[in-house]
């Protein structure tokens, strides 16, 4: 036995001893102890690995071959039973077929499958030379068919965010100057006219302004959330202490301005052109139905008249006898 050999039967020994049993969770010194021997052991493979790995091809392949490496030595870890074969052996047969399923899955034309049609395996890293003599990656010449719908809907998603988010900004601004100019009304007459003729400006109740700013900002959080989609309709905000009437109430008032605002801010223009598309596409829809009389229009119908049963003429009354042998004879 060489003096590898029996290093590395020390080690696996000393990972079978060190690791805790099976079926209970190890402590952090067992998993210390565990990282450390394993780590031993794939220190003393190392010149095993280096040659498998070129004696199946697997070179340009390098960090993949050493993570399979990696895997054959855990499962023959996990296996090995010393009194049947030194693990030398064992563990040879696990890389193997490690690296042969790499190779199968890497290369394909190693198959016999492949190797009848003459196919090659080509890296997507691989350089290669243009028409105008430059050389590129074939990766940075594959085509995604999907990328340029998701970038235009990424896009989209972000000016409508966006264009939402202003025009909510400038709802509020409205609503701030609205509530202000009304607060500014309520203020007693004498009272303006001191601050005026003082040269100041009417102060107005800080209570009655931060009541503005609280009500400004409720009302601003219901509607990022149901205009983003984080709030269902008619639900109200957690904390809010609304009911669900008074956020409907609150979204149908503050929709009807902002499409005020979108009609009239030039800032705003995109935004109003959909509006005749969508009154055309309501229009539509709420068209009545057709009748059930045929269209005397209609070029399949241009030969027939169609009357109305109340321009047709009256009919006359029938009047019926009775015969001598009891059968009726109208008249």
């Amino acid at each position: 036995m060489s003096k590898t050999t029996a290093a590395l039967e020390a080690a696996v020994a000393e990972l079978l001893h060190v690791r805790a049993p099976a079926g209970t969770r190890p402590s952090p010194r067992q998993r210390v102890a565990t990282d450390r021997a394993f780590a031993r052991i794939l220190k003393l493979l190392s010149p095993r690995f280096r040659h498998f790995i070129r004696q199946y091809g697997l070179g340009n392949h390098w960090d993949d071959a050493e993570q399979c490496c990696a895997i054959a030595v855990h499962r023959a870890v996990e296996a090995y039973e010393p009194e049947k074969a030194q693990f030398t052996t064992f563990v040879n047969w696990q890389i193997r077929g490690e690296l042969q399923s790499l190779r199968f899955r890497l290369m394909t034309d190693q198959r016999p499958s492949a190797q009848k049609v003459s196919a090659t395996t080509v890296s997507l890293h691989s350089f290669v030379t243009g028409d105008d003599g430059e050389e590129s990656s074939l990766e940075s010449l594959v085509e995604d068919e999907e990328a340029l719908e998701r970038t235009e809907r990424a896009a989209s998603d972000y000016l409508a965010r966006a264009a939402a988010q202003c025009l909510i900004e400038e709802f509020v601004a409205k609503g701030r100057h609205a509530a202000l100019e009304t607060l500014r009304r309520k203020q007693p007459k004498r009272e303006l006219a001191r601050a005026l003729k003082a040269g100041g400006r009417a102060s107005l109740d800080p209570q009655a302004l931060d009541g503005i700013e609280a009500r400004l900002e409720r009302d601003r959080e219901i509607l990022e959330q149901r205009v983003f989609g984080e709030l269902a309709d008619y639900d109200a905000p957690e904390g809010s202490g609304l009911n669900r009437e008074q956020v409907r109430q609150i979204g149908k008032r503050a929709a009807r301005a902002m499409a005020e605002l979108a009609e009239q801010n030039p800032r705003f223009r995109v935004m109003a052109d959909y509006a005749p598309t969508i009154a055309s596409r309501r229009s539509r829809a709420a068209a009545p139905a057709p009748g059930i009389l045929p269209d005397p229009r209609a070029a399949h119908n241009r030969a027939t008249q169609v009357v109305a049963l109340s321009d047709l003429a009256p009919v006359a009354p029938v009047s019926a006898t009775r015969r001598p042998d009891g059968d009726h004879l109208a008249a």
